[in-house]
């Protein structure tokens, strides 16, 4: 068993780094609120997601598979355009296309 010298100072400097790691983000934070890279990130990165997602999805698309992900797809396209809220767009589009799978593809 390691001496209680050395337990403290184990623990003293995991400690240190443990709120060190917790501090940072804050610290960086406050530059990063005037920035115009960040501010351009917060307005386009959501539709590039978006693009990545459905690309992924669609790259090794067959026709028996579209019958179950075109419908999701199309809802989730036209949710998010009407809404604009990609939260309720992927949500909505996740739980048709489990819906569907589980009905379709079970029977």
């Amino acid at each position: 068993m390691p001496d209680t010298g050395y337990l403290i100072a184990a623990v003293a400097v995991c400690t240190a780094i443990t709120w060190s790691l917790r501090a940072l983000p804050f610290a960086v934070l406050a530059p990063l609120r005037s920035s115009t890279t960040v501010d351009y990130l917060s307005r386009h990165m959501p539709v590039g997601v978006m693009v990545i997602l459905a690309a992924y999805t669609l790259r090794d698309m067959t026709a028996a598979r579209l019958v179950l992900t075109g419908p999701a797809l199309v809802v989730t396209l036209a949710l998010h355009l009407w809404r604009r809220n990609a939260a309720l767009s992927v949500l909505t589009g996740t739980a048709l296309h489990v819906a569907l799978t589980t009905l379709l593809a079970h029977s």
